[in-house]
């Protein structure tokens, strides 16, 4: 009897022990939700004629237009109301959130002004305080945040200092100051010793930013980041980056790069060079659920740039895009919040056909760690699950799906499959045209995309992503 009760006292010190250490384990866990490209068309409105539906539709039909949206529309408000309000289901007390811009709908200049695109950041950040009133918001610009559309200037503007306002409860003084000057800022995260945001205005690398396309340094942002960066290496801080337009290539339209090259590789080059300080980047742009891998001299992988879906479910006009909608999507990142590591992905999403039939139901599309059997979100986890796409059909389709947020439900074939790896893995210009060679060679032929009409070229850049 004696050993007995010894035996179940050992027992119950060791349950004790245990259940502190796996506290301790769940307290160094943390989460933020990341959202990107709401995309508010405030035109939306429902009627009998299907091409009177929304402006950013264009001359296309919103011919499935339900309460919540059209594939063929940005989104109508009852979209950007639902997205909001189910952010605060799943996760009503996020660390923080990330932001990353393109809040207007796609529509030419001519209908849009200074004043409609500082009204429509304006109600979109209310919307956003109004239910996350005690969480601190990092925002960066996205290229539709701006009049004329993607012509953002390299120095101080009445927009930056309108934008700045409406922002100006969740910038720091400091941060004011250099998003003024350039629509770029950087805060300590959670205003932590050792942690810190970088938020940059990569629209001033945006091939179709007339005002950069001369400049060695617009704003001088570059410039202005390294210092930043090698400072926070100076102070053993890890920094997350996150602005909207990525570098690289869009996955879904071959040779479609979004920056100017010397500005694509001076970026490549920033990331290389401070890559043991960055935990992480994210952007937005795509509308699209994928990521980018940066590797150092000797090839080992060395940061992630994730690319979270949009809330606007718009089908771009983009020449050579097939399929190219998305069902809307938000993000939360899971993370070790003592080193900023990325942990876990978890997206959840609005099936839009089912929502206008009545079935308006946010749900999980899918855990990365539980989807793609990786331990982490870590560079190496996720340049293994880039390796299990590139060869292995089922985790491409897999991935392919998740890529239009589970719109697209299509096959993935050889030609796709060259699109999607080699966006993946090659930032640089250069070596993404030699990896399409080589995987199409891998592959029996990746095949090519049909040369583009000047009409489809011109109507992309009257209604350009």
């Amino acid at each position: 009897m004696t050993f007995r009760l010894q035996r179940f006292r050992f027992q119950t010190w060791e349950l004790l022990l245990c259940c502190l250490l796996f506290k301790g384990t769940l307290a160094l866990s943390g989460n933020f939700w990341h959202i990107t490209d709401l995309h508010w068309d405030p035109s939306y409105a429902l009627g009998d004629d299907p091409k009177k539906v929304c402006a950013s539709s264009g001359v296309r039909p919103a011919a499935q237009a339900g309460a919540f949206g059209d594939y063929a529309c940005d989104s109508p408000w009852k979209l950007i109301n639902s997205s909001v309000y189910a952010m605060k289901k799943f996760l009503p007390d996020p660390d923080f959130i990330v932001w990353t811009g393109d809040d207007t709908p796609h529509v030419p200049d001519r209908d849009l002004s200074q004043e409609a695109v500082l009204s429509i950041i304006s109600n979109l950040t209310d919307a956003i305080k109004q239910v996350f009133p005690n969480t601190k918001v990092y925002s960066a610009l996205g290229n539709h945040d701006y009049h004329p559309k993607s012509q953002l200037p390299g120095g101080p503007s009445v927009m930056y200092n309108q934008t700045a306002l409406i922002w100006q409860h969740w910038l720091e003084p400091e941060s004011r100051e250099t998003f003024q000057k350039g629509g770029y800022y950087t805060e300590k995260l959670l205003n932590k010793t050792g942690f810190r945001i970088l938020v940059l205005n990569t629209n001033l690398y945006y091939d179709r930013n007339l005002l950069t396309k001369d400049a060695e340094d617009p704003a001088g942002q570059f410039s202005w980041a390294d210092r930043v960066l090698a400072e926070a290496a100076g102070h053993k801080e890890k920094v997350y980056v996150i602005g909207h337009v990525p570098p690289g290539v869009f996955e879904k339209r071959r040779n479609k790069p979004w920056y100017r090259p010397d500005f694509n590789r001076r970026y490549v080059d920033l990331i290389v060079k401070h890559h043991s300080v960055i935990a992480g980047q994210f952007f937005g742009h795509h509308h699209t659920d994928t990521f980018r891998m940066f590797y150092d001299s000797e090839g080992s992988p060395i940061s992630t740039m994730f690319l979270s879906p949009g809330v606007t479910p718009w089908e771009t006009t983009l020449p050579g895009v097939k399929n190219g909608a998305n069902n809307p999507g938000i993000r939360i990142f899971e993370y070790d919040s003592q080193t900023l590591l990325v942990k876990d992905v978890v997206t959840y999403y609005l099936n839009l056909t089912h929502a206008n039939a009545g079935w308006d139901r946010w749900e999980k599309e899918y855990r990365l760690t539980e989807s793609f059997h990786v331990p982490d979100a870590s560079p190496a986890s996720m340049q293994r699950l880039l390796e299990g796409i590139s060869t292995d059909r089922c985790r491409l389709q897999k991935y392919y799906q998740f890529n239009s947020v589970s719109y697209d439900l299509g096959e993935c074939d050889a030609a796709c499959r060259v699109d999607h790896v080699c966006s993946l893995r090659e930032v640089d210009y250069d070596r993404y045209e030699r990896c399409l060679v080589t995987e199409a060679a891998s592959s029996g032929g990746g095949g090519s995309l049909p040369v583009l009409s000047v009409a489809a070229s011109i109507l992309f850049v009257l209604n350009q992503q």
